[in-house]
C-alpha cells in the first residue's frame, strides 16, 4: 500500500483525465492522495477534488513563486483550514531560483502561513528552493515546529535535512530520487529515519525513471518507494508501511477510509 503525499490533481494535466487517474492509483495500490492547494482562487477546486472523493484530501496555501495574487489572511487560512478535509497549510516556503531584487513578500507571506498553520493545529507543506537558509530561520523564528509539517519535494543536503528533522518535520521523496544524477538526494534517502519519510509524485510534474518526459501520476509514486528501498536494501513494503503510517499519522486521516 502507497500513498502519495503531494499532487496537483486540480491541473488540467491530471483533471481531464481523472477517472483513467484514480483507476491506475488503484491499480498499483495508492490508496490515497493529497491535493495541494497553489493559490486562493483554484483552491476551490482543490477543495472540490478532496469532497468528492473518499480517499483524497486537500491543502490551502499560496506557493511562493506565485508572484501577483491574492494574499491570504491568517484569518483565511485558519477559516479555510477547517473545511471537510482540509489537513494541511501549504504549500508555502521560499522558492529564490527564479527570483531576483527584493523577496520580502515571499517571506511575509511564509510567515502567515506559519501562523495559520499553528493556530488551525494543521501541520505544513512546506517547498524551499535555493533559500534552505532562510525557509528554516524563518521556521525557528515563527515556531513552526508546533504545527510540524514535510518538507516536499526535498531537494537539498543531508545538512539541511537534518536541521529540518530536529524542528520535527518530515522529509518528502519525489521521483527526483530515481534520476540517475540524484546522488545528494540519493545520499539524503539513504539516511533519513524512517519514521520521518514521505513519498510523493508532485504531478504533473517531475515523473520518475521509467516514466522520465511523461506526465506524471500518483500511481506511479510506487516507483519513488522502490528506489528508496533499493537505495537502503530494505524491502519495498517496508518503505510502503513507513511511509503510509507517517502520512496518515502526520495529517490525522484515517487510513481505513478509501
Amino acid at each position: 500500500m502507497f500513498v502519495d503525499s503531494h499532487c496537483h490533481l486540480d491541473f488540467p494535466e491530471l483533471r481531464e483525465a481523472l477517472p483513467q487517474v484514480l483507476d491506475a492509483m488503484r491499480d498499483n495500490r495508492v490508496t490515497h492522495a493529497l491535493c495541494i492547494g497553489v493559490e486562493m482562487d483554484a483552491w476551490p477546486n482543490v477543495h472540490a477534488l478532496a469532497t468528492a472523493h473518499p480517499n483524497l484530501y486537500a491543502s490551502v496555501g499560496v506557493h511562493p513563486d506565485y508572484e501577483d495574487v491574492d494574499e491570504p489572511s491568517v484569518d483565511l487560512l485558519v477559516a479555510r483550514a477547517h473545511e471537510p478535509k482540509v489537513v494541511a497549510i501549504g504549500e508555502t516556503g521560499l522558492d529564490y531560483y527564479r527570483r531576483g531584487g527584493d523577496l520580502e513578500w515571499q517571506r511575509a507571506r511564509f510567515r502567515t502561513h506559519i501562523r495559520a498553520a499553528r493556530e488551525a493545529a494543521r501541520p505544513l507543506v512546506i517547498h524551499t528552493r535555493a533559500a534552505a537558509d532562510d525557509t528554516i530561520a524563518i521556521m525557528r523564528d515563527e515556531r513552526a515546529g508546533e504545527a510540524g509539517g514535510v518538507m516536499h519535494c526535498f531537494t537539498e543536503t543531508w545538512d539541511v535535512a537534518q536541521r529540518a528533522i530536529d524542528l520535527g518535520f518530515h522529509i518528502s521523496f519525489s521521483g527526483i530520487v530515481t534520476f540517475r544524477n540524484a546522488g545528494e538526494i540519493k545520499d539524503v534517502a539513504k539516511r533519513v529515519p524512517l519514521d520521518r519519510m514521505l513519498i510523493e509524485t508532485d504531478s504533473p510534474y517531475l515523473a520518475p525513471v521509467p516514466h522520465r518526459g511523461k506526465r506524471n501520476q500518483p500511481a506511479w509514486v510506487r516507483h519513488v518507494a522502490e528506489e528508496i528501498a533499493a537505495l537502503r536494501e530494505v524491502p519495498v513494503d517496508t518503505i510502503a508501511r513507513a511511509t503510509s503510517d507517517n502520512f496518515f499519522a502526520l495529517f490525522g486521516i484515517d487510513r481505513h477510509v478509501h
